[in-house]
């Protein structure tokens, strides 16, 4: 039994910092790839900025969102096969 509770805990820690990193690199990809296109940075709701429509905050929001969920999740599938094979070394 205890082993599959250190099994847990490094799985969940693996895909904890994987999913972090993952997903800030991911949002800064996709912020360098929206000023590259659209000459600033991505809009937010809170922008003071005048020219933003709420259309481009809106799509703005919704790649983001979209862009970093699908990041963690193969970032999370990614860390759970690794913390298998640590796992797996450390019981051989």
């Amino acid at each position: 039994m205890p082993d599959t509770a250190k099994q847990s805990t490094v799985a969940k820690v693996v895909g904890t910092v994987t999913a972090i990193a993952a997903a800030t690199l991911a949002q800064r990809i996709l912020s360098a790839g929206w000023q590259a296109t659209q000459g600033h940075k991505p809009p937010v709701a809170e922008d003071p900025e005048a020219g933003i429509t709420f259309t481009e905050v809106l799509v703005a929001a919704a790649l983001t969102g979209a862009v970093v969920a699908m990041a963690r999740v193969l970032a999370g599938r990614g860390a759970t096969r690794v913390a298998a094979r640590i796992e797996a070394g450390r019981a051989a």
